[in-house]
């Protein structure tokens, strides 16, 4: 098995992490210390330890877990995405008391099991972990007081979280029937192309539709905004963020089997192409903001797809650093939606209106997040479609790149639009919730904020560190 505890302490730490919070949930609920006094403290050692842990390297459990510089990279984004999501969490307004332990735990064990993802490089293994991080969210979506879009949104979660395993686990078997294997590193020397192995092609696009369902891709995509409505706004936030983590990481390992021209990289493009156009144009008609981030979590998994299908170090690097700016981006736009809908509601665009004079730091906060959406610079959505634009032109797809370009034209309107009516609509609509303005609330906006606009000035340590991901994986 060649296991070696020290390769895996960030992992190890996540599921120390799981076993407290599973101790205090079976006791008294009145226990001290109460989980959001210790639990943000730790989160934080867990997103330090995964920074000290990256330069674990290795293979363990007969090949099937590797920790190289993509698994750690992933896990560092995840380790700090789960951070943040307990810190949101923790003025939770729609969530009962005495579930509260439950709450921390599903949130953990699915962010462990992202970790795990994060390392699996064969395709049962993949599957398993896929599921381990997908089953907590079953249970974390209905968690919203005695919300009835929440129970709905757990359902719609499910059922479509269901088709999608089916799909990914009849495709698996495809592939083992056609190439006798499942480890990606003996599929990568094998033929993808139909004329070869059409029983192969189609078996690897069913497993890949449990990536997609997980990224928001198009046509995997209709849980997406109504699950974000559906489910409280903190729960959200962990929903739009962390999960597309875990797919990006097994899209950009599976990549590595794929080059332009293929049937199934077409495929891919088509998909990403038809993704981005769909996911910005229904955006364009939305009032609900988490709608409007709904629609806009396809838009940019079609945005994604441009590096992917490159078929370069610089395509792979390029899609694991947007998908970590999309992170960034993400959990700064939903702690703004969180402190303002300090009552746990739902905003619309109207709820927004005059938000620089009731509280200007997260509207500043509101705005940086919509320019980094947009893509406008000095931010690091900008940097990020650079870098996607750059890895994927002249090497097939040139009307793809040509494709997310214009498409994040047609973004800038519903993206300023959340600005607009922060800055300029002045009608405050009555009976909106005061927002919160407490130091905990400016001060995570201030600093998501400044990492949006810091990854996005000098990003070169984090992309140099994809770059080597990137051509550890194509050696």
């Amino acid at each position: 098995m060649n296991f070696s505890p020290t390769l895996v302490v960030p992992e190890l730490f996540q599921f120390m992490l799981i076993m407290a919070l599973f101790i205090q949930s079976l006791g008294n609920r009145d226990w001290e210390p109460h989980v959001e006094k210790w639990l943000p403290l730790f989160a934080g050692l867990g997103f330090f330890v995964s920074i000290v842990s990256f330069k674990a390297s290795g293979v363990m459990f007969y090949g099937v877990y590797k920790l190289d510089m993509l698994s750690q990279f992933f896990k560092i984004a995840i380790a700090a995405g789960f951070f943040v999501a307990v810190l949101n969490a923790t003025r939770q307004p729609t969530l009962a008391g005495e579930k509260r332990s439950d709450y921390y735990m599903f949130l953990a064990l699915s962010a462990w099991g992202l970790m795990l993802l994060s390392s699996a490089t064969e395709l049962f293994t993949i599957y398993l972990a896929l599921e381990l991080s997908s089953y907590s969210l079953y249970t974390l979506i209905p968690l919203r007081a005695t919300d009835k879009r929440a129970a709905e949104a757990g359902i719609k979660y499910i059922l479509f979280g269901a088709v999608a395993t089916a799909l990914a686990l009849y495709g698996l078997s495809y592939v083992l029937a056609a190439q006798h294997t499942t480890y990606i590193a003996e599929l990568a020397g094998k033929s993808w192309a139909w004329a070869d192995s059409p029983m192969a092609v189609i078996g690897l696009s069913l497993f890949l539709a449990g990536m997609f369902y997980k990224l928001a891709l198009f046509p995997f995509h209709f849980w997406c905004p109504d699950v974000y409505q559906g489910a409280s706004n903190e729960t959200a936030a962990f929903v739009a963020t962390l999960p597309k983590l875990g797919a990006v990481v097994v899209l950009v390992r599976l990549a590595t089997l794929l080059k332009p021209g293929l049937e199934i990289t077409t495929t891919l493009a088509w998909l990403g192409a038809i993704s981005m156009t769909f996911g910005n144009l229904c955006a364009l008609a939305q009032r609900d903001v988490k709608r409007i981030l709904g629609f806009s979590s396809v838009a940019h998994a079609g945005y994604v797809m441009v590096g992917l299908v490159a078929g370069t170090a610089q395509g792979l690097a390029a899609a694991a650093f947007y998908s970590l700016a999309y992170v960034a981006m993400n959990l700064l736009a939903f702690w703004v939606v969180s402190r303002v809908a300090s009552d746990g509601r739902n905003l619309m665009l109207e709820d927004l209106n005059g938000l620089y004079k009731r509280a200007p730091s997260l509207a500043f906060s509101l705005g940086v997040g919509a320019f980094a959406l947009v893509g406008l610079p000095p931010t690091v959505g900008f940097i990020g479609k650079f870098f996607l634009i750059t890895a994927a032109w002249d090497h097939g797809y040139n009307w793809l790149v040509i494709t997310l370009a214009v498409n994040s034209a047609f973004a800038i309107y519903y993206y300023l639009s959340l600005v607009r009516h922060a800055y300029t609509e002045e009608t405050v609509i009555e009976g909106a919730a005061v927002p919160d303005t407490s130091v905990f609330s400016v001060v995570g906006a201030g600093l998501l904020a400044a990492v949006v606009l810091v990854l996005g000035m000098v990003p070169s340590p984090v992309f140099e560190f994809a770059i080597a991901a990137g051509e550890g994986l194509l050696k």
